[in-house]
Order: structure tokens, then sequence, then C-alpha cells
């Protein structure tokens, strides 16, 4: 394996020399410029999802492709295409000394030096037919001249092997030369042997050439630098996307560097990242301290603390969350010390996030003082970021804010202008790998606003129109999303179908395995509960108890389900037990306001559930104030919703009725089914509270009765559509007895029987 020079550069030479000979007519000239630059500058597209090279997506160039690219053009010479004169080109290269040659007279195509002009101008040479010459500093010059100075520095064995392996390139057209060329020889690709009077052909033959049909000439068109663009661009995948490398990638590379050859060093990153992606601690762990190890004895202490970042992040993903406090620590350290503006600002912010995802563990660097509170952290991220240029941690950090604003219950508007920030600096500073993060920054808050159908086409319009150019983990996090808003309506089957139709590239990597099973798992444990499957739920609860959270939302979501469980189960002392621990332990991390706002409300709903519904009129009041002033809509309808219950049990059934239908049209437009259910239940009761002050018999008894019917109908619905067997029960119950007390016995038997039926499919549930 050369450093620079392959057999396709050689051919690239032949045909950079032809367009120098002016042999290249006027409508050929675009498409063959064309061809030869997608070879040699870089693609413009950082976000492609090609190996760098061409248009083909190769860092190497088949032989084919010259022919596709110039059989179709006529020449400058009559009854000649451009295919014809490249190959007359490059079976010109008939010896090891021809290719000298034809490196030497590559010098014919640059501009030539002064010193040669006046050697010419005094010894009285003209030049004649003088081809066209390109600029020094031309991408066409650069890559003759980087092509020469590389062939130069080849010892005797390179040369021969890259001779060697120009032969097998070009061995494909041979049939093709010989037609054309009748009188080429036996051994056209080597004029040596074609002489007669060389005694011994068929022996030399076999000295010289005998392993030109060896495998390991597959790889003859690899070179160095080839292999460190590749290396260079898998890392940059799987840094940017998050994915692992796909299987025949991995395979290649395995069989490229197994070839005997010398091995970029990159190569040990690359292994470290497709370990860490795949969940394999030691090589992962081995790799890294591989590369840096060599890193560090070439570059001296400069990229210490890159070393050190990576070990971080590594320890982090792996759990072992002391040595990662310790790295990280030892990283902001050694950036201070080098003056790494850039790594000290990047380690900081990671510091930042640690901290926020793991409050209790990280807890002891805020007392410290190496970040402060989290507000002058953000503050000191974001000027430094804008202070150093770097615009993707300034995006970050405008993000975080918003978040940290919402997360707090701050105002809603300064949320949104840091994110309209931020989606400001990612277009006019051309960062695509942002959308993914602010587009569902978007999709939250307008969830937590209450408005789901913007939340909703936000996620799908991310899921559409930028997926392709996001992370696998910003996709990822959006389709689990997308499966938790079909959960709400009761569309479970739907739900599990849009997690397993998840790519399976972003499926290599452990954390994303780890995350779907997470959120499969949770659609299926709600749906359990709802069904009154409650032994399959406790299973379910088992398996996403058994491996740590891999954050609080879905830390939150579990221990809501676990007191859920109980409250199915009629155990309301071991939910409140349950309930008032997860509480303390939310409050002592500073999680989430719309986590605790949720508990509070849950534990109002324990109190109306053991029949003691005004013990949680305190607590109903509570976390409506804090929903409202945190803009938590669902949650300040849901806190509504408990107190209208403790009214109609103080008998209030008129303001009961007021306060829910003042909120009814918001409460439909979160399009929460179980919410929507719950909150026309409640009506019902209210409506019939009502009616049960009027006289018997009296129209407005008979009106308030027959809203009661229709509020209940539609809260049956709701219920129907998330397959809650236990409020589909207690509405047909109470509909049942209406309706017997209108009088209509028949309807009252029909939803007796009703009632039965599902009360025997929810035995038949548990019992399955």
């Amino acid at each position: 394996m050369t450093r620079y020079l392959t057999a396709s550069k050689i051919c690239l030479l032949a045909l950079v020399s032809l367009y120098a000979d002016s042999v290249v007519p006027t409508a050929a000239t675009i498409p063959v410029l064309a061809f030869i630059v997608s070879y040699l500058l870089p693609p413009h597209d950082s976000t492609s999802e090609n190996i760098p090279g061409g248009a083909n997506g190769s860092f190497a160039i088949t032989i084919e492709e010259f022919q596709k690219a110039t059989i179709t053009h006529a020449s400058g010479i009559p009854g000649r295409t451009l295919w014809d004169l490249f190959l007359k080109k490059i079976w010109e290269i008939n010896s090891l000394d021809a290719l000298h040659v034809f490196f030497d007279s590559l010098n014919a195509i640059l501009p030539r030096s002064t010193e040669d002009i006046q050697k010419d101008a005094e010894s009285g040479a003209v030049l004649v037919g003088r081809p066209i010459r390109f600029s020094r500093t031309s991408p066409f010059g650069t890559f003759v001249r980087r092509a020469q100075l590389e062939f130069t520095r080849l010892q005797l064995h390179d040369s021969i092997a890259l001779w060697k392996s120009f032969v097998v390139y070009r061995g494909s057209t041979m049939s093709v030369w010989r037609k054309r060329n009748p009188g080429a020889g036996r051994n056209p690709f080597d004029i040596n042997l074609s002489r007669e009077s060389l005694q011994g052909q068929e022996k030399l033959r076999e000295v010289l050439y005998a392993d030109l049909g060896a495998e390991d000439f597959g790889i003859g068109d690899v070179s160095t630098d080839d292999m460190e663009k590749l290396l260079e661009f898998q890392r940059d995948r799987i840094q940017s996307t998050g994915a692992r490398l796909p299987k025949e990638i991995r395979d290649k590379l395995k069989d490229l560097m197994q070839s005997g050859a010398a091995v970029p060093s990159l190569s040990h990153y690359v292994k470290f990242l497709d370990a860490w992606k795949g969940g394999d601690y030691s090589s992962s762990f081995d790799n890294l301290h591989r590369f840096f190890d060599y890193t560090m004895h070439n570059r001296e202490r400069t990229f210490y603390q890159y070393a050190l970042l990576n070990l971080a992040i590594l320890q982090k993903d792996f759990g072992c969350l002391t040595e990662a406090v310790a790295a990280i620590n030892e990283t902001i350290a050694a950036a201070r010390e080098n003056k790494d503006t850039g790594c000290l600002n990047y380690s900081l912010s990671w510091l930042y996030h640690l901290g926020k995802a793991y409050p209790e563990e990280v807890g002891n660097i805020q007392k410290s003082g190496v970040l402060g509170t989290d507000r002058e952290a953000l503050t000191f991220l974001k000027a430094k970021a804008k202070e150093s240029g770097m615009w993707s941690l300034l995006n970050t950090s405008l993000l975080s804010e918003a978040k940290f604003g919402f997360t707090n219950g701050e105002s809603v508007s300064s949320g949104l202008e840091s994110i309209m920030k931020a989606s400001h600096i990612s277009v006019t500073k051309h960062l695509p790998g942002a959308v993914g993060s602010e587009m569902a920054m978007q999709s939250s808050l307008f969830a937590r606003l209450g408005v789901s159908y913007v939340a909703w086409s936000l996620n799908e319009l991310f899921l559409e129109c930028y997926a392709g150019q996001s992370t696998s983990d910003d996709v990822l996090y959006a389709v689990c999303k997308r499966s938790a808003a079909l959960a709400l309506k009761g569309r479970y089957d739907q739900a599990l179908v849009q997690m397993g139709a998840v790519n399976k590239d972003a499926l290599g990597n452990l954390k994303h395995q780890q995350l779907l099973i997470t959120h499969v798992c949770l659609i299926k444990l709600q749906r359990a509960i709802h069904r009154g499957n409650l032994d399959a739920a406790e299973l379910f609860l088992i398996q996403l108890q058994a491996t740590s959270p891999l954050d609080q939302e879905i830390a939150y979501k579990i221990m809501a389900f676990e007191i859920d469980l109980h409250i199915r189960r009629n155990d309301y002392a071991k939910a409140m037990v349950l309930l008032e621990y997860h509480a303390l332990i939310l409050q002592k991390e500073e999680a989430d306001i719309s986590q605790r706002i949720g508990f509070m409300i849950m534990k109002a709903h324990i109190y109306a559930r053991a029949g003691i519904p005004q013990k949680g009129f305190s607590v109903a009041i509570r976390a409506a104030s804090l929903a409202y002033k945190a803009r938590l809509l669902p949650a300040l309808w849901d806190a509504v919703g408990a107190i209208c219950r403790v009214l109609i049990s103080l008998k209030e059934f008129e303001a009961a009725t007021q306060l829910m239908g003042s909120i009814m049209p918001q409460v439909l437009e979160c399009e929460d089914c179980g919410l929507t259910a719950a909150s026309f239940h409640s009506l019902a009761d209210s409506s019939m509270g009502q009616a049960g002050k009027m006289v018997t018999g009296s129209i407005k008894r008979k009106e308030h009765m027959t809203k009661a019917l229709e509020y209940l109908e539609t809260s049956f619905d709701g219920y129907y559509q998330i397959e809650d067997f236990k409020g589909q029960c207690e509405v047909l119950a109470k509909k049942a007895t209406i309706l017997h007390l209108s009088g209509d016995l028949v309807l009252a038997n029909d939803c007796a029987s009703k009632y039965l039926a599902i009360q025997k499919l929810e035995r038949d549930e548990d019992v399955a």
C-alpha cells in the first residue's frame, strides 16, 4: 500500500494529460472536467451518506467508470473517441521505465520555472505545440505536483508494487487494446517481454508477474491517503449520526486493515467508536487507549485533554459516573493548562448536562464551585461560545436555557425566545444537525401548552423533512414521541408498528436498542394496566425496573405506572407510600415541575379513589396553581378535574358543572383520550347530582339526566379508545342506573349485559 499513488490515480493523471493535450472537444469539456474534479475535490455536502471520493461514493475509480465517462464523447482526432485516446495513453505505459517517463512528462503541463525559461533562452530552444498549462495552485496543478512528488519518494520495491497493481488494474482492457492494435504482441503490458531477442520469456514472466492474480493485489488500488479519508469519513458519520458502521463497511475495513500494509492510527479511533456504540466496553476502552497512546507519541501532549474527554463520555455511557466525573474534571484542568478554549468550553457544557441528567451523582461538583448555579453556568457557556465562535455550543446552550426555564416553570415567552435564537443560529451558521433538538424542544413546548396538534405536526415535519441530516438519537427520540402520542389516543398497535419500523442501522447502537425496548415496554405496560391484565403489567414493570432508566422522563413514567398499578389493585396505602417516596426524590433532585405537579394530582386521585376526595382538595388546588403559573395546561385541566370531584363530594354540583364546562374545549384540544374520558365522567356526575336536587318528574330533572347520559356516552368512547375496561364498567354501571331510573328497562338491561361482558373480558385478560 503506497502513501498516495494508486493505479486509478495514474489513469486519472492520463486523463488530465489528455485534456492538457487539447484533444477534448468543447462539447465534452464540462463532463470530463466534472468527472475529474469529483475525485480530486471533497464533496460539498458534509452530510452526504456516501463514502468520500467521487460521484459514485467510492474513493477508488474503476476502469469501467473511465470508460463510461469517455466512450460517448468524440475527440479532436477524427474517427476516435476519448476512450480510444485514453486506452492509447495508458497502454503506452508499457514498462516500469515508461512509467517513470510518464511522470517526468507531466512537467510539460505545469508552468515552467524561471531557471528553465532562462536556459531555453540561452540555448535558443523553441517550444512546439505547447499544451495547456495548469497553475501550480489550481486543483489540477496541485494534483499533478503531489503525484510527481509522491512518485519520486517511492522506494524501488514500492515502485514495482505500484507498477504491478497498474498492470492488474488495466488488465480488463487488454482484449479491447489487442483488437484495435493487432501488433500489440502477446505481452503488451510489458514491452520487455515482447522482444524477440529475449530468451526464456515465459520463465521471466513467471518470475516477475507470477503474483498478478493474487488476492493481495485486490487492495492495490487503495493508498494510505485513501484509507485516511475513508476512516475520517466513517469517524464523522458515527459522530454525527450516533449509529454504528454497517456490517458491510466493517468487513471491508477489516479486510483492508488485515492486508499487512501500514494502517493509519485513526483506525483505532474508528474501532473505538464502533465498539462504544455497540456496547462493547472492553474493546472500546482498549482501542481508545491505543489511539491516544499513538497520538501523544507523535503530537506530544496537546491531545491529552481530548483523550480524557472521550474517556469521560465513554465512562458515562456505560454507567461509571464516578469515573466519568473524575475524567471530566481532569479534562477541564488539562484544557486550561494547554489553553484549549474549544475543548474547555465543550467540557464545561458536557459537565453541565451530566449534572442535569444525574443530579445526585454530580451534586458535589456544584458545591465545589466548578460551574456555580445552573443559570450562572448557562450564562458563562453562552458568553464563551459566542466569544470563541463555537456556534454549535452556543446553539446547545440556548436550548439548554429554554429547557431550564420550562423545567422550573418560568416564562414561556423567554423559553420560546431562546429556541428562536437557536434556530436563527442553525440557519445562519449552517448547523443542520441541530434542527432535531430545536424541533423536539418546540414540540415539547406546544405539548405542555396543550396544543397537541401543533406538537404532533412539528414532530412529523422533522421526521419527514429533516431526519436524513440529523443524528440517530434525535430521529429515534422523535419516533418514540410519536408512538407515545398514539398511545395516548389508544392506538397501541399503530404505535408498536411505528417502533418496529425503525431503521435497523440505528439499532446497531446498544443505547438506541435499550431506548426502543424501554418505550415498547412502556406502551405495553400502559395497555396491560388499562385492560386489567395486572399480572402482565407487573412483569413489564419488573423488566423496566431491572435496568437504570436512560433519562428522568422515562424514570418518571415508570414511577407513575407503578403507582397506577397499585391503585388498580385497590392497594391505596402502598400507592400512597410509593408516591410520597418518589415525590421526595424528585424534590431533592429539583426535577421537572411537570413531574412534581403530576405526583400532586395523582395524590388527589388516590384520595378520591379511597372515598375521601376532600382530603386531596388542598393538594389539587396547589397543583392547579403551579400548573397555571408554569403554563402546563394538560396538568391544569387534570387538576381542575380533581377539584371538581371534591366539589361533587361536597354536593356543589352547579359549581363543578360550570368549572368543568369552562375547560372542556381545551381538554379536547389536548387529544388525550384518558383525560377526556375522565373529564366527561366528572361532568356526568355533576349533572346527575343536579338532577337529584330537582323534583321527581320535572323537566329540569329529565334535562340533567339526558345530559348525564350524553356525557357518559362520550366518556365511554374515550375509555373504549384506550381500552380501559375498569373505566368502561364504571360508566356502564352509572348509565344503566340512569336508564333504570328513567324507566327505560330494555336499554338498562343492554348496558348491564355489556357490563358483564367487559368484566368477563377483563377476567380473561388477567388470567391470560
